[in-house]
């Protein structure tokens, strides 16, 4: 029985042909007639809204504006030149201290508005900006030792261990806002006079050379820093809460501090307008 079973499988099989299927061709329908109706995907842009439908904030200059963010539960600080967070960008700006120190992404609802500072022009707000960010780069990586030390219990005196010195490091609060002020003080006395020096020698050198080559054919464009940097007027500090301006020693008379109002999103700020200090704030 079982040879038997065992012959029919290794015997060659018949070729089955199958006569009633035939092989489907497809038919040229020939050209078209005038009267066909062709109906295509419109290749043109949509049509647009009419503007007066359209509510759009009035254009600030990059830079006017520094976005500051704080983490609820770490108190880390990350400072932003646009009103949303970059994930990308912004994570780069958080050293790793330890395990757990770098989140994997910034979450909206953990993440919220510190304070925000509106300058008079974008160069101010840059050159805020980039101290700020060096501020904080040494505040994490050129502490004192007195920073991460025990100062209770057994190990008195003792470094603190890699876990609990994370948390200290990574709570940048307090050194943010102390870091805005004196900024802000160090702009008010002004450049110094051996910047200024600089800065007039490249002014009269583009001067020369648009003299010598015309006035379109040079493409530099040197800052003034005398009036660029020339005080703290028009300032404008707006405080997700306004007893956090107490972190600092002393702020400049000339700077003025406001209430951030918050928008009905959680991690967003408030809209600019044109106005005082670069825009106003308003909930859109």
């Amino acid at each position: 029985m079982a040879r038997s079973s065992v012959s029919k499988i290794l015997r060659p099989q018949k070729q089955i042909v199958h006569n009633n299927i035939k092989p489907t061709l497809r038919r040229d329908p020939g050209p078209l007639s005038k009267d066909t109706l062709l109906i295509q995907k419109p290749r043109g842009r949509s049509v647009s809204l009419p503007k007066e439908n359209i509510r759009e904030a009035t254009p600030v200059g990059f830079g006017q504006h520094i976005y500051v963010y704080n983490n609820i539960h770490t108190n880390q600080v990350v400072y932003s030149l646009t009103r949303h967070l970059n994930n990308k960008k912004s994570l780069a700006q958080i050293p790793f201290l330890g395990k757990k120190t770098v989140p994997a992404k910034l979450r909206k609802d953990m993440w919220l508005p510190l304070y925000l500072a509106s300058f008079p022009t974008p160069f101010a707000g840059l050159e805020a900006y980039r101290k700020l960010r060096e501020y904080r780069h040494l505040h994490e990586t050129a502490y004192d030792l007195d920073t991460i030390t025990e100062k209770y219990g057994e190990r008195r005196g003792q470094l603190l261990p890699t876990k609990k010195r994370g948390k200290v490091l990574m709570n940048q609060k307090a050194n943010s806002i102390a870091d805005l002020a004196a900024v802000l003080l160090q702009q008010e006395r002004g450049p110094s006079a051996k910047r200024l020096e600089r800065a007039e020698r490249r002014l009269k050198r583009v001067d020369g050379l648009r003299r010598v080559k015309g006035e379109g054919k040079v493409k530099q464009n040197p800052v003034d820093l005398g009036r660029e940097l020339g005080g703290v007027e028009g300032v404008l500090v707006r405080w997700a809460h306004l007893e956090d301006a107490g972190f600092a020693e002393a702020w400049p008379a000339g700077v003025e501090h406001d209430i951030l109002e918050r928008s009905r999103y959680t991690i967003a700020f408030p809209t600019l307008e044109e106005g005082d200090g670069g825009g106003e704030a308003r909930a859109p």
